[in-house]
């Protein structure tokens, strides 16, 4: 594969690369770039942390689950890349060496990279920012000091003036389409190809389990798959939206689901990660099929030039298995609106509060009419083998009183739609009560009770 990008203001054209070849293994070995660090290989460390920016804008992406063609046409800054031709450090350089955020120093380019893009994007929420970043020698104390300083100093002119994608241009190849239509008509061609978006979960197949792509097809200048519209009667999502872009749209419109995307792995991979990649693969544990299936969303696949849609909760057929053909792609989910008051609840439990996998995940969306709940729709990642609804405990809600008595009595119900497994992250009976107790935390929230159970707030 043929690409061209920018790597701190200096023109790259590369031939032939391999397509999985991630971005951290071409700075460190091609480049001799090694301020970019090799850390858990996974996306969970931040020590590999890169900044892209494209028309878009800038984002911080981990570059070990980064492939080359994913950045061709854009701009790729390394924390070499940070400070001013002339060598004046980066506001976020000059910032940590004044609060001494730096001890062993293997982790710091990845932070400072992180905040840098923080900097530009005008982040004031530095501990979410730095979610996905690492560190075990200094604390985040003095890290955090040191960017709020650095945010009250100006983005520097030689990073304000970056270059961005359309101004620069990317290479044509007939495996990078462009357009839906593109894409439909080259995975016809090529039924078995391996599809990838954000790579969030396809790198680790890479860096992990060192297993053979075969053919693949990038999906990141699909720009028409990239886009969230809003209408009175329906929110359309693009399979190719980040999570990211998830999580302001939610913000406005269901502020619970934005503020679980918040916890929603960290601001590296949320970058990359998008809607359709985490509703394709059929985790069940992914953190958005829930809520969207609680919303009642409608999932559009296509193949070729045929569409068909489906509530989203049908697609999930079985653990590992999907509504999906071959030849066949999610082009995007669409929530539909009543323009209704917002009734959503979206609970995440996890060992960590940041960047974890859930163990109990729950969506509630309760309807209630005259002190009657007239609608249940409740959606549960992690206790079964796809996202799941909790039909027996709608049926158990649906025409009763909305009551203390009622939610009580509903709770019996979850053994009924439940068998959860046990695993390292929570027991069978662990995930059930806990599934039961946030029915408890829906009812206790609509009467006004405050149920935060963080114990430190910033």
């Amino acid at each position: 594969m043929d690409i061209a990008f920018l790597l701190n203001g200096e023109t790259v054209n590369l031939y032939g690369v391999d397509p999985t070849t991630t971005v951290l293994d071409w700075l460190r070995e091609n480049r001799r770039l090694t301020g970019t660090k090799e850390g858990c290989n996974e996306g969970d460390c931040g020590a590999c942390t890169v900044m892209v920016t494209d028309e878009d804008g800038t984002r911080p992406l981990n570059g070990c689950i980064l492939f080359l063609p994913q950045i061709n046409g854009k701009t790729l800054t390394t924390v070499e890349g940070l400070s001013s031709p002339a060598g004046d450090l980066h506001p976020v350089q000059t910032a940590m060496i004044e609060h001494h955020g730096s001890q062993c120093g293997f982790c710091t380019p990845g932070f400072v990279v992180s905040l840098a893009a923080g900097q530009i994007n005008g982040e004031n929420d530095h501990d979410r920012q730095i979610a996905g970043n690492l560190c075990r020698c200094t604390g985040y104390a003095p890290i955090v000091r040191a960017a709020r300083s650095a945010a009250r100093r100006p983005v520097p002119k030689w990073l304000r003036d970056i270059r961005t994608g359309p101004s620069f241009g990317a290479t044509q190849d007939d495996f990078q389409p462009t357009t839906t239509e593109g894409l439909a008509s080259l995975l016809s061609a090529h039924p078995d190809a391996t599809l990838i978006a954000g790579a969030t979960d396809v790198g680790l197949w890479v860096n992990k389990s060192m297993r053979n792509l075969g053919t693949t097809i990038f999906l990141n200048r699909v720009d028409d798959l990239r886009r969230i519209e809003t209408a009175p009667y329906m929110i359309w999502i693009g399979a190719m939206t980040s999570v990211e872009s998830l999580r302001l749209a939610m913000n406005k419109h269901h502020p619970s689901f934005g503020a679980m995307l918040d916890r929603f792995a960290s601001a590296q991979v949320r970058a990359a990660a998008t809607v359709g990649g985490n509703i394709a693969n059929g985790s069940p544990i992914g953190d958005t099929p829930p809520p969207l299936i609680a919303l009642d969303a409608m999932l559009h696949l296509r193949r070729g030039d045929e569409t068909r849609e489906m509530p989203l909760e049908d697609f999930f057929i079985e653990y590992g298995k999907q509504d999906l053909e071959p030849g066949e792609f999610v082009e995007a989910v669409v929530i539909p609106r009543d323009n209704g008051p917002d009734r959503l609840k979206v609970y995440k439990l996890s060992k960590r509060f940041d960047q974890d996998i859930s163990a109990v995940l729950g969506a509630f969306n309760i309807r209630v009419q005259d002190g009657v709940v007239v609608s249940a729709r409740i959606a549960f990642g992690g206790m079964a083998g796809t996202p799941m609804r909790a039909r027996a405990v709608e049926a158990a809600l649906i025409g009763q009183p909305w009551s203390a008595e009622t939610v009580k009595a509903a709770k019996w119900s979850f053994a009924e739609d439940f068998n959860p497994m046990s695993d390292m992250r929570a027991s069978a009976s662990y995930r059930l009560d806990a599934a039961a107790n946030m029915l408890d935390r829906v009812w206790l929230e609509d009467k006004g009770v405050a149920t935060s159970v963080r114990e430190v707030m910033p």
